[in-house]
């Protein structure tokens, strides 16, 4: 009677080998986190110049929309207009492809691994590892909406008033209803918790070792989280205060 093999012996030790999956992925958790540790730090670099470039608003209207236009012809006449722009959305495009697919890799795994029991009762420490999944769905969710509300409106996000090349009039009147200035500030505090722990994970896959200073990349994490959830909250506040119209 013919029989199926699952698995081989191994011929030096007679160990059985497990069996071999045909269809895995040849990207080892190794790498899978060297390529998010990467990637999440090129994302912390960005939002970080990003809100930078945002509290230009509260030099005026026209001080910011000279910013905005300034992006557009950076470089000129090396890069086309609209280069380096074109170049920083490519980028941020791969490393968001790669970011999202080597989590969703890792959680893939280990979630196989663990099999249907989460372990309980290993305190506030796994909060940050454990919600990373969680806000890095809500960011994704988050980025699609503000693309949506400011760079390519699509209604009902964005607003009747929209018109192309306003960066100022067009952020004010998106911060002016409470529900979207609501969204931002809850993703601004979201994005405070997941850099927090991006960074103290990042340096640690990256080889940095020794608690003090792990201690010192997870404070730093949090201080720069803090730091662009607070720069940035202060805009849609201001709108909603009359202080930015």
């Amino acid at each position: 009677m013919a029989t199926t093999l699952t698995t081989h012996p191994d011929q030096d030790h007679g160990r059985v080998r497990p069996p071999i999956h045909k269809h895995r992925i040849p990207l080892s958790n190794y790498w899978a986190k060297m390529i998010m540790a990467v990637t999440g730090l090129v994302f912390v670099a960005f939002v970080f110049i990003h809100m930078y470039g945002n509290l230009h608003i509260y030099f005026g209207g026209e001080e910011f929309d000279h910013y905005a236009h300034w992006l557009r012809e950076a470089f000129m006449p090396v890069l086309p207009y609209s280069g380096l722009l074109w170049i920083l959305r490519i980028v941020l495009l791969g490393c968001l492809v790669l970011h999202v697919f080597c989590a969703l890799l890792i959680a893939a795994r280990a979630r196989r691994a663990r099999g249907r029991f989460r372990r309980k009762g290993l305190g506030m420490n796994t909060f940050g590892a454990r919600s990373m999944l969680v806000t890095g769905i809500v960011l994704l969710l988050f980025v699609i909406f503000h693309i949506l509300d400011l760079t390519v409106p699509v209604p009902p996000l964005a607003t009747d008033v929209f018109v192309h090349g306003e960066a100022y009039a067009n952020l004010v009147a998106s911060f002016s209803r409470p529900w979207a200035s609501a969204v931002y500030i809850v993703a601004m505090l979201v994005l405070t918790v997941h850099i927090a722990h991006g960074v103290w994970t990042a340096a640690h896959d990256l080889g940095v070792t020794g608690k003090r200073t792990r201690a010192i990349f997870y404070l730093a994490g949090g201080i720069i989280g803090l730091l662009i959830a607070i720069g940035n909250i202060t805009i849609p506040v201001a709108v909603l205060l009359g202080v930015l119209a």
